[in-house]
């Protein structure tokens, strides 16, 4: 938990425990969608995150943001003119975001990562340098892996990176009929331990 300005700890302990009930509510509503019923550990944030290149990143985008763990560590790395554009099919984290988030650069839209591009085109972008997902792949609707998993390779930049946390390898497979080059990792200081994931699109693309 990190404290805001003129924040006691008082007001920490409250809006942690707010965000904690709002993350909860939505695994229980729909648990098929939200990988975890707890929010990542700073450590799996920390090293997910490590390989990007962030004064290359114009548009960071975001698959199940949940009560946006990942939200504010992507905002302190990312550059000044930068976008972060977050997807999530749950109204319940959609309308949380834009309560909780005042920054400028960043975007929460209520779709299906199926149609990122749809998404990023209709908020002025033909392409995205990174994506990450926590996405549960493994207990998706039949055909919405694989799906988003070609829908996120083409519309990533050449040199971009799909960038995947899971509990199982399923993600894994999906992304390999489309990332030639897929960088693996595993984070143990995790609840639960989880595998991560970096899917590189070809320069040649």
């Amino acid at each position: 938990m990190t404290v805001k300005p003129g924040e006691s700890m008082g007001q920490k302990f409250s809006r942690w425990i707010g965000q904690w009930g709002v993350f909860f509510r939505g695994f229980v509503e729909h648990p098929r969608m939200v990988g975890s019923i707890i929010p990542s550990s700073h450590f799996t944030i920390n090293k997910m995150l490590a390989p990007v290149k962030w004064d290359e990143c114009r548009l960071f985008v975001e698959y199940g943001p949940g009560v946006g763990t990942f939200c504010g560590p992507v905002l302190d790395r990312l550059r000044h003119d930068g976008t972060l554009l977050v997807i999530d099919t749950n109204p319940l984290f959609i309308d949380y975001l834009n309560r909780t988030i005042s920054d400028s650069r960043f975007t929460a839209v209520l779709g299906s990562a199926e149609n990122v591009d749809q998404i990023i085109r209709k908020h002025g972008h033909d392409h995205a340098d990174y994506v990450l997902s926590g996405l549960p792949f493994s207990t998706l609707p039949a055909g919405v892996g694989p799906a988003i998993a070609k829908a996120t390779y083409d519309v990533l930049r050449p040199g971009g990176a799909f960038l995947v946390y899971q509990f199982s390898a399923a993600a894994r497979d999906f992304m390999a009929k489309h990332f030639n080059r897929i960088d693996q990792g595993y984070e143990p200081l995790n609840i639960l331990p989880c595998k991560l994931f970096w899917g590189w699109k070809d320069e040649a693309a």
